[in-house]
């Protein structure tokens, strides 16, 4: 079984952990080996227990957890918590004048990837910021991203492209937008609900 929750500080080892993991495949041949090989899992839970409980600007961070027959192998019969597979975090946009609410991440471990895990979190990023008062929602992607066609099936209009230096390389990035949220709503639905 796989649940979608808010997270909470505990889970920023796993959260971390993932994102190392994701950008290690997602960003290998696009990012600076040298850069990806550096990746610190605890580094990068330390922000996330920091994001966590930020709930300035409607920011929020939901995850993924496998349990039962979905966990990953290797994990211990009866984890009650569940293992966590992937996350997506957010919250009122960064720049002004693009959108309302921004998504400012989104990863999920390769195993779990088709099986409809990332278009229900970005359901629970949607829903929350349609709460907090957001009637649009973009993101930034980068342009080599090879999951990046998972936001235009998903609707995202593409409304702003720019080069940005990261790495120590310039690269490009593109924002995806849906205005009103109500269309990432609609594309995220479940099928009963369609």
């Amino acid at each position: 079984m796989i649940c979608i929750r808010r997270a909470r500080p505990a889970d920023a080892a796993a959260i971390g952990a993932v994102h190392v993991a994701t950008w290690r495949t997602a960003y290998a041949g696009v990012l600076p080996d040298g850069y990806l090989t550096s990746l610190s899992a605890l580094r990068h839970a330390a922000g996330y227990e920091t994001s966590i409980g930020d709930r300035r600007h409607g920011h929020a961070v939901f995850v993924a957890v496998a349990k039962g027959a979905d966990a990953p192998a290797g994990t211990p019969p009866g984890e009650e918590e569940g293992t966590i597979i992937g996350f997506v975090s957010g919250g009122r946009s960064r720049r002004p004048g693009f959108a309302d609410g921004e998504v400012e991440t989104l990863y999920l471990l390769d195993d779990y990837r088709d099986r409809g895990i990332g278009r229900r979190l970005m359901r629970a990023m949607a829903a929350h910021l349609a709460v907090v008062g957001c009637r649009s929602v973009m993101l930034w992607v980068l342009k080599d991203n090879p999951t990046r066609w998972f936001y235009q099936r998903l609707g995202g209009r593409p409304m702003a492209r720019e080069v940005i230096r990261f790495a120590g390389e310039s690269m490009e990035q593109l924002a995806f937008a849906w205005n009103p949220i109500e269309a990432l709503l609609t594309a995220t639905a479940p099928a009963s609900e369609a």
